[in-house]
């Protein structure tokens, strides 16, 4: 009996956007929902014959890896989140909002490159040679180790890599480049993976450091297809608001080092300059002791920062009132509101509740719920908290207080700081009333008092916030 002939593979469409595929052909993609941008995909050629290799397989152990050390940017928050500084022949990915810096931090990593006598080359394709000088010039940028081209085709940037032997490669941006003989424009799914791919093809073959800087979409997410990102050995998250100067680098991926560092910079009409201990920018000195604030300590990865919290508690004259906050999460400050009214007896259900942070920073994780707690119990009722207080504590919708990690870091930091007292929730198993604590041997971390309570209640009494200002500490309640 004579075999039935095997049909060919079905071709597939693809949008040439977004890099969605369908068996039929569509005007409009079902994914990013543009028109026009689906049409056929070519077939596959079929089974892929052996080629010789370009280095032969070797034992692991012995791989030199004196090729791949990490070398210093001259930039040492970056070379922080890095895990060491920039590994040549790695792919650095970074992305952030338009505007954020990324091209300024990324001139000044080329400048201190090139000031350590290694040759760079800083490739523009949004700006023009001239713009990048004057952005140099004001800056201190200026070396005759960094080269710089402005180009938009991916056989041209190819051609001064050539010429010019760089250690270290910045492209600006990689969705600005266009390969001759892909089809799509630059920026589309198709251009962006092959100018990725011949670009990180080039850094692992020279053992050139290659830093790409990509854009992002509405939601923050780094634009392009997925596979841009694994790709890169490196994916780095430039992030900042833009009423404030102070700016954060995270890692998002990072094949060499540890992804939860974080760098902090200043972004300023002279440069970006690194901030070693940024907690100054986020805690404000009054210069008198005002109700409706308190000290927070957060944790950026693995750096331990201190926030201040401010609130602001009025009358309101509307049916609904009012809950604003700025650098905190809202759901939680509805939380913590909810809380303290049922637990604490502070009725806020009649007022206008505003909450917000010092300095533009941005508190998300719970340890932060005790010290909104404390920064609205004083707003709510005009109670003063002492001075040289921290507070630190998730809480509980029954209102306990749930231990945070990293405590041991967190203290360290504000006892470094100067701060005398930190209230911190009570250990596990442990039912000590705080006014017992008050009569034990007390707890001391570098010389700042530490002082456990197991609920909010007692923080708030303990501080005489609850309004009982002549009340004594011993009249805390379990």
């Amino acid at each position: 009996m004579a075999k039935t002939a095997a049909k060919p593979p079905r071709p597939a469409y693809r949008c040439a956007e977004c890099g969605w595929e369908t068996g039929k052909w569509v005007g409009r993609c079902g994914e990013c929902q543009a028109w026009g941008s689906v049409a056929e995909a070519a077939a596959p050629s079929g089974r892929t014959a052996a080629a010789p290799v370009t280095t032969p397989a070797v034992p692991i152990g012995q791989v030199s890896v004196e090729d791949a050390a990490f070398r210093l940017s001259g930039v040492a928050e970056l070379d922080r989140v890095l895990g060491g500084g920039l590994v040549p022949g790695a792919a650095i990915l970074l992305a952030g909002e338009p505007g954020v810096g990324k091209s300024t931090l990324l001139l000044e990593v080329a400048a201190q490159t090139a000031r350590s006598g290694q040759r760079t080359l800083y490739v523009t394709g949004e700006e023009s040679a001239s713009q990048v000088r004057l952005r140099a010039d004001r800056t201190g940028g200026v070396h005759d180790e960094l080269y710089l081209a402005a180009e938009t085709d991916l056989g041209a940037v190819l051609t001064h890599i050539e010429q010019v032997r760089p250690t270290l490669l910045v492209v600006d941006s990689v969705q600005t480049i266009g390969a001759s003989g892909t089809e799509g424009v630059p920026g589309g799914v198709t251009q962006v993976k092959e100018v990725a791919a011949a670009l990180v093809r080039v850094a692992k073959t020279r053992n050139i450091t290659t830093v790409l800087v990509g854009h992002v979409t509405k939601d923050g997410s780094i634009a392009g297809p997925r596979v841009l990102e694994h790709l890169v050995d490196v994916v780095l998250q430039f992030e900042g608001e833009g009423s404030s100067r102070f700016r954060m680098l995270r890692a998002m991926k990072n094949r060499f080092g540890p992804v939860d560092e974080v760098g902090c910079f200043d972004l300023s009409p002279e440069g970006i300059t690194a901030v070693a201990d940024p907690t100054g920018l986020f805690v404000e000195n009054h210069h008198a002791q005002v109700p409706g604030s308190c000290v927070a300590v957060t944790m950026e990865g693995r750096r331990p920062l201190l926030a201040e919290v401010q609130a602001l508690v009025t009358t309101s004259a509307l049916e609904r009132p009012r809950r604003t906050t700025s650098g905190l999460d809202g759901s939680r400050m509805a939380m913590v509101l909810a809380v303290l009214q049922q637990h604490c007896g502070i009725r806020l259900h009649n007022q206008d509740v505003f909450a917000s942070t010092v300095g533009g920073a941005r508190l998300g994780e719970p340890a932060v719920d005790l010290a909104v707690a404390v920064a609205l119990a004083s707003a709510s009722t005009g109670a003063i908290p002492p001075r040289g207080v921290v507070a630190m504590g998730e809480i509980g919708l029954a209102g306990e207080l749930r231990r945070v990690r990293d405590l041991p870091q967190r203290l360290a930091e504000a006892a470094r700081l100067g701060f005398q007292v930190a209230v911190v929730p009570a250990g596990p198993g442990s039912r000590t009333p705080a006014w017992a604590a008050q009569r034990r041997e007390p707890r001391f971390v570098d010389g700042m008092r530490v002082v456990e309570v197991p609920d909010v209640a007692s923080a708030l009494r303990l501080l005489r916030l609850t309004g009982e200002r002549s009340a004594p500490l011993r009249d805390v309640a379990e």
